[in-house]
């Protein structure tokens, strides 16, 4: 999978805020094309607000967020969010789940052919989503990745109901990403092979 381009990210003293309470403050860190960061901590900690933050869903309540690359592209167009939630339709086949993912993403008939090869789904293409196990359910996810290529991945806990096999395939595709000049923000309990260059532990704001 070729990038159009590739960017850094920085982030200076973000904070964090959910119903009236911080998560989080203060928070800066930098990748580089090519890094990885793992971002660790309880439940509660702001993980998955972090990961939303990035990817323009959910707003700042301080500090900035920059990707510096060769135009001027919103960062929320150079990520690609694989959250909790698998974000497929029950009533569409595999296909036509990945086949929207391509055609919204602009990666057109060789995106959906790279998202159907990227965790092995062409066997169960013609089959309703609905009909999928949570670990098909969730490769169906992570396929969207490869629908068209994006410089910045976000994975919140992505290794979630896979395999052995799969999570070696996962662990696989983001090294090849990181490879390939990407960066990469992984939010995972499960043990994975990639290289991280960062690692970022994030704990709960305690009241005083």
């Amino acid at each position: 999978m070729q990038l159009p381009f590739k960017v850094s990210l920085r982030a200076h003293d973000i904070a964090c805020q959910r119903g009236g309470r911080t998560l989080f403050q203060g928070l800066s860190f930098a990748l580089a094309p090519g890094e990885a960061l793992l971002v660790s901590g309880p439940n509660g900690a702001g993980k998955t607000s972090l990961l939303r933050q990035i990817a323009g869903l959910l707003p700042l309540a301080d500090g900035q967020l920059a990707a510096t690359g060769p135009d001027d592209t919103p960062l929320a167009e150079l990520c690609h969010y694989v959250a909790h939630a698998d974000a497929a339709k029950s009533a569409l086949s595999v296909r036509e789940n990945l086949a929207f993912w391509a055609n919204y993403l602009e990666g057109g008939e060789s995106g959906l052919a790279q998202a159907l090869n990227a965790f092995g789904l062409n066997p169960l293409a013609d089959l309703p989503a609905g009909l999928l196990s949570a670990g098909q359910k969730r490769k169906l996810a992570l396929s969207r990745l490869f629908a068209s290529p994006r410089p910045i991945w976000l994975l919140d806990e992505p290794s979630v109901s896979l395999d052995a096999a799969s999570v070696k395939r996962l662990d696989a595709a983001i090294r090849d990403h990181l490879k390939a000049g990407g960066i990469a923000l992984v939010s995972s309990h499960v043990p994975l092979k990639t290289r991280f260059a960062h690692e970022l532990a994030l704990g709960l704001e305690r009241a005083a």
